[in-house]
């Protein structure tokens, strides 16, 4: 098991910047899978982001260029860097591990885009 705690999100205008952090409750470094997704209201949840080991990585189109995610697994953290935020990013962001079949949610924060 592993619990996680998103936060760094908030209000920002459209073109600015946030930097999203996960904290992991145990080490993430055997855990091949971590990953952002987000859920804006009324639509489904959605892939963002994932990182692998040994750093694999997965963007949704939507995104890339734009957003970088990162791993440190000394510090159990995982980062989305969000550049040139659109008003279309706006939504409730979640972090994710997903252990063996088992997929574990952070409880999201919110990140608002004003345009």
């Amino acid at each position: 098991q592993v619990q996680l705690v998103e936060s760094g999100g908030g209000l920002v205008q459209a073109g600015g910047s946030l930097r999203l952090s996960c904290a992991a409750s145990r080490i993430i470094s055997n855990i091949y899978t971590m990953g952002w997704y987000r859920q804006a209201p009324g639509k489904q949840r959605e892939l963002v982001a994932t990182i692998g080991t040994p750093g694999s990585l997965n963007y949704a189109d939507s995104v890339k260029g734009r957003f970088t995610i990162s791993r440190d697994n000394a510090k159990k953290m995982v980062y989305l860097q969000m550049n040139n935020l659109k008003a279309e990013d706006t939504a409730v962001y979640y972090c994710k591990a997903t252990i063996g079949s088992t997929a574990y949610w952070g409880q999201g924060t919110q990140v608002t885009v004003s345009s």
